[in-house]
């Protein structure tokens, strides 16, 4: 057998020992991953405010929902699509995902011994004083080989819980990322929702102005025949400017619900998606159930996403711990040299060799207790902020349900209102029209019907906005 075959042999072996040596390694000083317990009752709130709702037996979670099916309105899912697919932040967070991929890869990778291939030449220049024949000469020297640097076995698992961090801190990604989807669409339905509600606002207060112009007119021409005192007038003529003013008010806010609408979009938006017809005409969302908090509020990317940093913090205690004990790293190379290129790989000219290494901790300066101290603390803070973030979905679901349970009401009130108010000020108008009351009372029916309406698409908007905002709390919108 030449020197060439036996010391690919040698090398062969090599690997193969570290291979076994490296799946033997690998015990986690961790401590045993437990989820903390909700710190939230089982049950949604109770009380005046919460209707109860009747749950069939096939209803799917919000978080089952696809965002698709939750959104009915066409125009509204077109732009929800060109949302995600040009929105800054939300491209931001796919971006960190593959960053925190590849830094998993990263560290995933010195799990496994590396192997390098080296070709190198050493030359050197002998003195004539030094020389054994007097005069100067150079040496030179050619080696080829393959090694394996510093390869650590893990057998206190301080590799091993590095990759999982790493892998948590990973996955973690992927829940902001899905929690910063569901906000995108819910503030692309809602700046929707508001756009079209501020487009019947300013409707509403053009088809005010046109009417108290008629009113204005009509006053205007009754004082100047004399039949009536000029303060009929002037309180039409402030119904006119109150319109005019709202007009002027409403239609700077349409145009910045648009410009809120293309940054949302992250590109310009065709006005073929924008919302026409009234309020209550677009709003076309799914019914949902809420389901049991333990459920839903566990499956929340942001929920997830922090008990993932909990994981994460979980792991590095075991690579702290690991630092209290010997590490073993191995090094070994195999190949040929030779004083000659052309016979580097010829018989004879094979090299090897193997370097075992073992560090022993003694003296740190009291470092390792206090990173593992830094470790427990980052730990028990993931706890607290895991909680926290519980907490804070509870509260979020159980505002939304509050109000869900009142806007019925409120909405049903304000129409019942808006309807008696516009009758009112029906039969004041035709009393003045007819000279049996003056005009401020036709006025101030007026001023209370338009108010009533107002208020009443704004009630619309709240009971479209809320049903938007308890899918988003519940954990819908990431599909």
């Amino acid at each position: 057998m030449n020197n060439s075959h036996s010391n690919k042999s040698m090398m062969n072996k090599s690997l193969i020992t570290l291979a076994a040596l490296a799946l033997l390694s690998g015990c986690s000083l961790a401590p045993l991953y437990e989820r903390p317990a909700a710190p939230v009752t089982q049950a949604w709130p109770q009380g005046d405010a919460y209707k109860p709702a009747a749950r069939p037996a096939e209803a799917k979670e919000a978080a089952d929902i696809a965002w698709r099916d939750f959104v009915a309105e066409e125009k509204l899912r077109q732009l929800i699509e060109l949302s995600l697919a040009n929105n800054r932040d939300l491209r931001v967070s796919i971006l960190n995902i593959e960053r925190a991929r590849a830094q998993y890869g990263v560290v995933r990778a010195e799990r496994v011994p590396s192997v390098n291939a080296t070709v190198s030449q050493t030359a050197q220049r002998i003195p004539e004083n030094l020389s054994a024949t007097g005069e100067s000469y150079v040496s030179r020297q050619y080696s080829g080989g393959l090694g394996i640097p510093a390869f650590e076995l893990d057998f206190f698992g301080r590799v091993k819980n590095l990759s999982e961090a790493a892998l948590q801190q990973y996955l973690g990604t992927e829940e902001a990322r899905r929690s910063q989807q569901i906000s995108l669409v819910s503030e692309v339905a809602n700046a929707w929702l508001t756009l079209a509600a501020d487009q019947e606002r300013l409707l509403l207060a053009q088809d005010t102005l046109k009417s108290q112009q008629i009113s204005y007119e009509l006053s205007r021409r009754r004082f100047e025949a004399g039949a009536t005192s000029g303060l009929d007038m002037y309180e039409a003529q402030t119904s006119v400017e109150a319109a005019r003013n709202d007009m002027a008010v409403y239609t700077a806010q349409v145009a910045a619900d648009r410009n809120a609408l293309e940054l949302l979009a992250g590109a310009p938006i065709d006005p073929g998606l924008l919302p026409e017809g009234t309020l209550q005409s677009v709003t076309k969302l799914a019914d949902l159930p809420e389901g049991v908090p333990s459920t839903v509020l566990q499956r929340r990317p942001d929920v997830v996403s922090a008990e993932r940093t909990l994981q994460a913090a979980n792991a590095n205690i075991g690579v702290a711990r690991a630092a209290f004990f010997p590490s073993i790293s191995l090094t070994a190379s195999a190949g040929s040299a030779s004083s000659d290129l052309s016979g580097l790989f010829k018989g004879g000219t094979g090299t090897w060799s193997f370097v075992p290494q073992i560090n022993l901790p003694i003296f740190a300066g009291g470092a390792n207790v206090a990173n593992l101290d830094i470790a427990k603390a980052d730990r028990d803070i993931a706890v607290a902020q895991y909680e926290k973030s519980i907490q804070s979905a509870f509260r979020e679901v159980s505002d939304a349900l509050a109000q869900r349970g009142t806007l019925d009401e409120r909405v049903a009130s304000q129409a019942a209102l808006t309807e008696a108010s516009e009758k009112s000020y029906r039969i004041h108008e035709a009393r003045y029209q007819k000279g049996a009351e003056s005009y401020l009372d036709s006025l101030v029916s007026q001023r209370a019907l338009y108010t009533a309406q107002q208020n009443l698409i704004s009630a619309r908007l709240a009971k479209a906005s809320n049903q938007v905002t308890l899918y988003k709390v519940l954990g819908g919108g990431w599909q």
